[in-house]
């Protein structure tokens, strides 16, 4: 489209909404001069895989792998941007260099919420994190995980999977908040039958000093181990926009239909709010962040002309023998309809219906087999 439309766009983010965003820039016609730039010296990796197959197999080091990147854009990695000036249509980055763009796409994702600024507390967010989790399980470790949704129990599934005793903390049902009651009891179930011990808690803390860190409960009880992990949610990263007024209180960019804060301006990923049929809502989710990406694109390319984003989310996990997939907005109250299959032992459909006549699919995989993490192959190695 030479001749015609923005000659230059910069991508700021490197995970699967940049790169999905810089793909669809240049199937959608964008021939101009194309820059990503990431914060981790890493290309763009599949972030899911990093509490599932990454974490579970210790043999295998390329389950986070994705296809190469084919948009032949600049790659800047191993930078971070720190101001976005509107005016002059300039993004600036940590070692100095100011990025000019016509159209630029926001798309620097989140990070990790922490209870404390101990080593000690480990996350998992990034490739980094989880093969120091993963060197340090090849041990075997007893585990206190913190938090008790999808990612929290992920962890929790795959330091079972290592042979070490784990404690799980959540605030309330794990998994209750994301998933709903019904499907929350058969995982809980599930991970109880596998050995997880579970402890509900109001508020936790994490005291220690260094490397030394455990978990205190609401009631004064100190949960000790040798291994802490906090998954308590995460924080969007757009401290580095805040003087550009397009983040409001709460740090989530609200965007159109089509992921557009300003003709020129694109969010997409965990660090916006779309609309929905429910409201403006955050869905963090692998899927999300790809159909934003791609409505993203095509709307700075062709503005108004260009189709507005129809998402129906797409959700899945894999833990303590279970395989979900659920399409549709979560959580689910009640009891499903089950379609296919029942309770317990086969494969099941399942089926719910929102208070607004929307619908939800969930798909259930009873008994995966989980691979045991091989000890004689350590993952840091």
């Amino acid at each position: 489209m030479s001749g015609a439309g923005p000659a230059r766009v910069v991508v700021v983010g490197n995970g699967i909404a940049g790169l999905t965003a810089a793909d669809t820039l240049r199937a959608t016609g964008f021939d101009g001069e194309l820059t990503i730039v990431g914060d981790e010296p890493h290309p763009a990796y599949s972030r899911p895989a990093l509490s599932k197959a990454l974490l579970l197999d210790g043999t295998d080091t390329t389950s986070h792998e994705l296809p190469p990147a084919g948009h032949g854009a600049t790659e800047l990695l191993g930078v971070r941007a720190t101001g976005l000036n509107l005016d002059r249509r300039l993004v600036t980055l940590d070692d100095g260099t100011a990025l000019p763009y016509d159209r630029v796409v926001l798309a620097t994702g989140s990070r990790s919420r922490r209870l404390s600024a101990l080593s000690g507390e480990l996350t998992l967010r990034g490739l980094d994190d989880a093969l120091r989790l993963r060197g340090r399980l090849a041990a075997g470790p007893s585990v206190v995980v913190v938090g008790g949704g999808p990612l929290g129990m992920e962890i929790a599934s795959g330091c079972l999977a290592a042979g070490c005793r784990v404690t799980l903390v959540s605030r309330g049902r794990p998994l209750a908040g994301q998933l709903g009651p019904y499907l929350a009891d058969v995982f809980t179930a599930a991970a109880r039958e596998r050995g997880l011990i579970l402890v509900e808690s109001g508020a936790v803390r994490i005291e220690g000093s260094g490397e030394n860190a455990r978990a205190v409960l609401a009631d004064g009880t100190a949960l000790e181990a040798e291994l802490l992990v906090s998954a308590v949610g995460d924080v969007p990263n757009t401290e580095w926009l805040a003087d550009t007024g397009l983040v409001p209180e709460g740090g989530v960019i609200p965007v159109d239909a089509r992921g557009l804060v300003r003709p020129d301006v694109a969010a997409v990923g965990d660090l916006t709010a779309f609309p929905t049929p429910h409201g403006l809502r955050r869905l963090p989710l692998w899927s999300s962040a790809i159909e934003q990406a791609k409505a993203a694109a095509r709307a700075l390319v062709h503005g108004e002309d260009a189709p507005a984003l129809r998402l129906q989310p797409y959700f899945w996990t894999e833990q303590f023998g279970l395989r979900l997939k659920a399409v549709g907005f979560l959580p689910l109250v009640g009891e499903p309809v089950y379609v296919d299959g029942g309770p317990g032992g086969e494969p099941a459909l399942m089926r719910w219906t929102h208070a607004d006549g929307s619908g939800a699919a969930v798909a259930l995989d009873y008994r995966i087999p989980i691979p045991r993490l091989r000890r004689t192959a350590r993952a840091d190695s």
